[in-house]
């Protein structure tokens, strides 16, 4: 599973990226409440694009 995800980020360098840095910078650096909620959407938009490329509990 560990491989599978690793294996997916390291295809898309630039989506990974931005998927860091977006990140770090929520969780150490407070910005201003509106690019926050931005950067907060962008952030849940990029995790729904992993769970659906990944989909690593397929049935």
């Amino acid at each position: 599973m560990y491989k599978k995800i690793l294996n997916s980020l390291i295809d898309q360098p630039l989506f990974t990226s931005i998927f860091v840095t977006d990140f770090f910078i929520l969780l150490f650096h407070r910005p201003p409440f509106i690019f926050s909620l931005v950067m907060l959407g962008g952030l849940m938009a990029m995790c729904m694009y992993f769970g659906q490329k990944l989909a690593l509990f397929k049935l």
